[in-house]
């Protein structure tokens, strides 16, 4: 063949592989985790709060499905987002309990960054980390090409030089590991970086996986002047104007989606890290417990799904954050055996679209330190060493103060044995602990499966 041609017909061959990739590539959806800290399980409309205003974050429910029965894989924010960044129960690496502070997201756990990033997709972090200080641990290094936010677990939303923003701080707003300074309020500030973030996505060619992780409404409690001043009197006014804020955000981000296009190919997931916290006024109605603690209140969270309004309604089936990642990579196209773990979670669409029925899970397992629980159907046992079990029916008994111990005595050995099975396939021991905090944890337990009043929060209130 004149060889003229055969360039020629290779030219064409490149040209037409390159072309058919990129619109196979612009064919696939985006992928957005948008993560709220310490929110309330009834402090949205959606799910049914009457004093907070959250309307941008209402439609986006409205347009979607919301999940009645949805879980964290933990009670506190560290573990909680391990398991929602590697889709496996953050217990397989250790990861039990916030943060050591040279420790992280298991090395040898692949997160969702690294397999989109290896499927083609740009990745984008934005917000709270929270998952290790040490460089090794760096979102930059965990598969997100982008990272715009701050590496501790909590800080101030605005601009403080001598304190979280000083030189070298793991507090300090970054932009792919360069210190930033910045004016205005934190959570403007990431819903901002997120839009401008979107508008050079639109001319790259590939999809986008993002995971926008603010620190609203985590303590300290901080609002603007602005925000305070609509909410004057309101009995939880710090509260309403911070979700108030982190409902702006997101409601900026939601417009730019739809300005750009791309709203319709956009998978969105929106839900906590964990129930309310006991300090930041919210409510976990009609929840028993807090962040922190076993009973739903800590580990029960708002949660729905939402696609360019291809499935609306309620789902009640037991589902947890473990699943986002199952869900993303089933939308993507990418095969679950290339990956380099098994993934404990639940691809969601067949059961919102109709495809299924029933529960995406059968059974679910929480554990920190010395306290467990196990959800199987409608029942869920709490174990706390030292303190015994207590069984609960959630169907007949959302507030879980009825005991069923005595009545089930089978079923809590069938709970319980199927509990010492899962926990073979976890590391134990943990790899770090929470010193006094466990003291802190089990007394606030011990309350709550008495059916007493809670008065210990910290450890202060040990010494009371």
């Amino acid at each position: 063949m004149n060889a003229k041609l055969v360039c020629a017909v290779s030219t064409m061959i490149t040209c037409w592989a390159t072309n058919c990739t990129a619109e196979n590539s612009l064919n696939k959806p985006n992928i957005l985790v948008i993560l709220l800290d310490d929110a309330g399980y009834n402090d949205f409309g959606f799910n049914g709060s009457k004093d907070l205003l959250t309307p941008n974050i209402d439609r986006l429910a409205a347009d979607g499905t919301v999940f009645t029965d949805a879980h964290v894989s933990a009670s506190v924010s560290g573990p909680s987002r391990a398991g929602i960044l590697s889709g496996r129960y953050n217990q397989r690496c250790g990861y039990e309990c916030n943060l050591g502070d040279t420790l992280g997201l298991g090395l040898n756990e692949e997160t969702i960054a690294d397999v989109f990033l290896r499927n083609g997709y740009n990745t984008s972090c934005f917000g709270k980390w929270h998952q290790g200080d040490a460089p090794e641990y760096h979102p930059n290094r965990r598969g997100f090409e982008h990272f715009y936010g701050f590496i501790a677990g909590s800080r101030s939303y605005f601009y403080r030089p001598n304190r979280d923003d000083k030189p070298g701080d793991v507090h300090n707003l970054q932009y792919n590991g360069k210190q930033l300074s910045f004016n205005g309020y934190m959570t403007d500030v990431l819903a901002d970086a997120a839009v401008d973030y979107l508008d050079k996505q639109k001319g790259s060619g590939k999809p986008f996986m993002m995971y926008l992780a603010f620190n609203a409404v985590h303590t300290p409690m901080e609002a603007t002047k602005e925000d305070m001043a609509r909410f004057e009197g309101h009995s939880r006014q710090k509260l309403a104007a911070m979700t108030w804020a982190v409902d702006r955000g997101i409601g900026k981000v939601v417009d730019k989606l739809k300005k750009e296009g791309m709203y319709e190919n956009t998978l969105i997931f929106f839900l906590s890290d964990n129930g309310g916290a006991h300090n930041n006024q919210s409510s976990n109605y009609p929840l028993k417990g807090f962040k922190g603690n076993k009973y739903e209140g800590g580990i029960r969270v708002p949660f729905f799904i939402t696609m360019g309004g291809k499935y609306k309604g309620t789902f009640d089936g037991l589902s947890s954050s473990l699943d986002i990642f199952s869900t993303s990579i089933a939308a993507a196209g990418i095969d679950k055996e290339s990956l380099k773990n098994p993934i404990d979670g639940v691809d969601l669409i067949p059961y919102i679209s109709g495809e299924m029925s029933g529960n995406p899970h059968d059974i679910l397992f929480w554990r920190k330190e010395k306290s467990s629980a196990v959800r199987m159907g409608d029942y869920k046992l709490i174990s706390v060493e030292g303190l015994g079990q207590r069984l609960y029916n959630l169907n007949d008994n959302l507030g879980e103060d009825n005991d069923l111990r005595k009545i089930n005595p089978e079923l809590c050995k069938e709970m319980t044995d199927k509990y010492k099975e899962w926990e073979k396939g976890i590391i134990t021991p943990m790899l770090w602990d929470e010193g006094v905090w466990h003291e802190v944890t089990r007394e606030t337990h011990r309350q709550l499966m008495n059916n007493e009043k809670v008065t210990v929060f910290t450890p202060d209130d040990l010494k009371k």
